[in-house]
């Protein structure tokens, strides 16, 4: 007798639809064993540098890229900013201002604000550089995945998924030894730029990939990690 596929319970997870296996000592270790590092940079306005400037800037970057031995994988996170908050203080600010002169100018540059946002959308931006770890460096010789070394977040396609080719604590011991010399000398080669670059924790990580999958909700919840090992979601209260 045919089961009716409508009565067939939906076994599994969100979890097991997302390339990342787990978050562990500032490592994200994917399903196939590939691991990376997350370093986060500071920004600079290029647009205010005199011509010389962004020639230097230019050349250094250039630098930057011929020196490294190791993929990078360099990330642009884009999200819509709420500025409501920021709206709300200054009503109270032109509220409570008692010069005249003042309450105008806080007024007009509320209404220009929220005329400003009204055209357009207000986007934050933050800036990545991911540090891989290939399961070639474990010793895999046959890891399709990894042939071209390179290491894809969840900003991009992703390989068909596989089980873990070793023990998790095994894979990231290895990776952890691997991605710390690279770690810095990333670190020393953007301090030429005067960038400012740090490698997130685990807790940072976590925070990051919650946001990139739940950009509607993230805005609303935060996030509770008792020992990271288990992130909770909760409401924003």
């Amino acid at each position: 007798m045919a089961t009716d596929p409508l009565k067939v319970a939906i076994r599994g997870t969100t979890q097991d639809h997302l390339p990342m296996e787990d978050v562990i000592d500032d490592v994200v270790l994917m399903k196939n064993g590939e691991c990376a590092a997350i370093m986060q940079v500071s920004s600079v306005n290029f647009d205010l540098l005199s011509e010389r400037e962004q020639q230097a800037m230019v050349y250094a970057y250039g630098g930057i890229l011929n020196s490294l031995n190791f993929p990078i994988q360099i990330v642009i996170y884009s999200n819509t900013k709420d500025v409501g908050f920021y709206l709300s203080n200054l009503k109270i600010a032109e509220e409570k201002q008692t010069n005249g002169l003042l309450k105008t100018r806080i007024q007009s540059y509320r209404k220009f604000i929220e005329e400003t946002v009204r055209k357009n959308d207000v986007l934050s931006k933050s800036f990545y550089v991911i540090v891989p770890f290939s399961i070639l460096e474990l010793g895999i010789k046959s890891a399709q995945s990894s042939i071209t070394g390179s290491f894809k977040l969840p900003f991009g396609n992703h390989n068909k998924q596989t089980e873990l080719p070793f023990e998790k604590n095994y894979i990231i011991e290895k990776a952890k030894a691997s991605l710390k010399p690279k770690k810095d000398h990333i670190i020393r080669l953007f301090a030429r730029l005067g960038l400012e670059i740090k490698a997130l924790n685990t807790k940072e990580i976590i925070e990051l990939l919650y946001k990139i999958y739940n950009e509607d909700t993230a805005a609303n919840q935060k996030l509770q990690t008792l020992n990271y090992d288990a992130p909770v979601v909760t409401a924003k209260i």
